[in-house]
């Protein structure tokens, strides 16, 4: 049996992701969010059509503070994935490549994000 001496290589205890690889990663699982939080969506819409008593069932769900939340969670899916995905759109065209420019242009997607889902919830609140 042949002994193998070759040092492991490092994996995510030992390396250090660096912020363009965590909102990347997160590009991914808000795209993945957006496609789930349609059901809700699908949902709400289709009781609609199924008369008074369902869409109050519904409504009763989603005015509750789990469906907040949801809610909540599907709004800043969207607008970090819109965010980051208008990011990605400017470097298709060769804009922000450098990593100096892509580490702004990550806080600015935190910063947008937060700023856009929180207006959002002030205007749809009002």
């Amino acid at each position: 049996m042949k002994s193998d001496t070759r040092p492991l290589s490092p994996h995510l205890q030992v390396y250090k992701l660096p912020v363009e690889g965590k909102l990347s990663i997160t590009h991914r699982i808000t795209g993945v969010g957006l496609s789930v939080g349609m059901l809700l969506l699908i949902y709400w819409v289709g009781s609609a059509a199924y008369g008074r008593e369902s869409y109050d069932a519904a409504m009763g769900f989603i005015t509750s503070w789990f469906g907040y939340l949801l809610l909540f969670g599907f709004s800043v899916a969207f607008f970090f994935h819109l965010v980051s995905g208008i990011r990605h759109l400017t470097w298709d065209i060769g804009v922000g490549l450098t990593k100096e420019e892509a580490r702004r242009s990550s806080y600015a997607v935190l910063a947008a994000t937060g700023v856009l889902t929180v207006l959002a919830w002030i205007i749809g609140l009002a």
